[in-house]
């Protein structure tokens, strides 16, 4: 299966973002935990919605950033009730610091 590297990077922290989103407790709301990206990882969340981690090497490290680009600092990934991947650019922390869209909002 061939993505292209814009998808392939989108994909590769929106995967992160739900594997880190199990972690943390479902019924209360808990410090933010920050991701493990391994810059020798890949991540990808294919068209069937399954999240999947691969082993990259550097002998094509070109090619795997043509097209590619950086996540804008500030930026939210998460699941739809409809299942979807969406990512949001803009405020998502309350002026006290606690997340603006948790459980009990």
């Amino acid at each position: 299966m061939a993505f292209s590297t814009k998808t392939f990077a989108l994909v590769s922290v929106a995967c992160v973002t739900l594997l880190g989103g199990f972690a943390a407790p479902a019924c209360a709301q808990s410090t933010a935990t920050p991701w493990e990206l391994k810059s020798d990882m890949g991540y990808a969340y294919d068209r069937d919605g399954k999240t999947y981690s691969y082993k990259m090497g550097t002998s094509n490290a070109g090619e795997l950033l043509k097209g590619a680009k950086k996540v804008p600092k500030g930026t939210l990934f998460f699941i739809g009730q409809n299942g979807q991947l969406y990512m949001r650019s803009g405020p998502y922390l309350e002026g006290d610091g606690k997340f603006k869209f948790g459980p009990d909002q």
